[in-house]
């Protein structure tokens, strides 16, 4: 039996799946895995890859699901996400679908878990190993160049009105550590917290990282957070994609993530000024 991130147990699928995802980055990660025939729902927001996924059905959003059009696909797999879904939709799901896979990957390493369960459950086993070796090959190189770094005091905002930030446990903040960037503040009730901007005004920062996702910043965020907080040089714009999706994205990730570093350390010590 395979066991997903919830404790459900899982059987090799017998015949051939009929999978919906209601993860955007697990949808893209089944199509690396060699599943796209399989696929037969999704979200909205499952835009990756895109000339593929414009040919599957959208059955709503991550939070807004249409639970009778995706029951009425037939599926035999539907994969949920702890963070992305909704506890109800879960419910909802499995008292109608027969295989829900949940899904809640926390830690970076933990994507090497989620490819060999989905390449098991699915019975495509050399492609999961085969993004396992490259995530591995990305990871370590990453990891030698910036484990000398300095540590860099990182907001990373990802959204505003409120201003949201992430907390130290979410998937995120782990990221950002594998290029020596702590997030702030340190302290947080919720994985979300929301400041205030008396409470951004006390934050000491190197940097403050401006998401695409889910609120999409733009370049006039950056002016006015510079002019709004005296950090000029210190906000940039990030794709949120590469910071916050898991699956076969965190191996583009992590070397997207690596040319931020450069740039954060170059910022901070003055070379790009010189």
């Amino acid at each position: 039996m395979i066991l997903d991130d919830y404790g459900n147990e899982h059987c090799r699928a017998v015949a051939e799946p009929r999978i919906i995802s209601l993860v955007p980055s697990i949808t893209e990660l089944l199509f690396d895995l060699g599943l796209s025939n399989n696929v037969i729902g999704r979200t909205g927001f499952c835009v990756h890859p895109r000339k593929a996924v414009k040919f599957i059905p959208k059955i709503g959003g991550t939070k807004d699901v249409d639970l009778d059009k995706l029951i009425a696909l037939q599926p035999t797999h539907v994969i949920v996400n702890i963070d992305e879904n909704t506890l109800q939709t879960y419910q909802h799901l499995s008292a109608a679908v027969d295989n829900v896979i949940v899904t809640h990957p926390s830690a970076v390493e933990d994507n090497m878990r989620l490819y060999l369960m989905l390449g098991e459950i699915f019975g495509v086993e050399s492609k999961a190993r085969q993004l396992l070796i490259e995530f591995e090959q990305k990871l370590e190189k990453v990891s030698s160049y910036t484990k000398h770094l300095d540590r860099l005091n990182v907001l990373y905002l990802v959204w505003r009105d409120p201003w949201m930030t992430v907390s130290r446990d979410t998937y995120i903040s782990h990221m950002l550590e594998i290029i020596n960037c702590q997030t702030v503040p340190r302290p947080a009730t919720t994985r979300y917290p929301t400041l205030s901007d008396e409470e951004i005004y006390e934050l000491s920062i190197d940097a403050c990282l401006l998401s695409t996702e889910p609120y999409t910043f733009r370049e006039k965020d950056v002016a006015e957070l510079e002019l709004k907080f005296n950090w000029f040089g210190k906000v940039h714009l990030v794709d949120g994609e590469m910071v916050s999706w898991y699956g076969s994205r965190a191996i583009l990730g992590l070397e997207y993530l690596g040319e931020l570093s450069q740039i954060l350390n170059d910022k901070k010590s003055g070379s790009l000024w010189t």
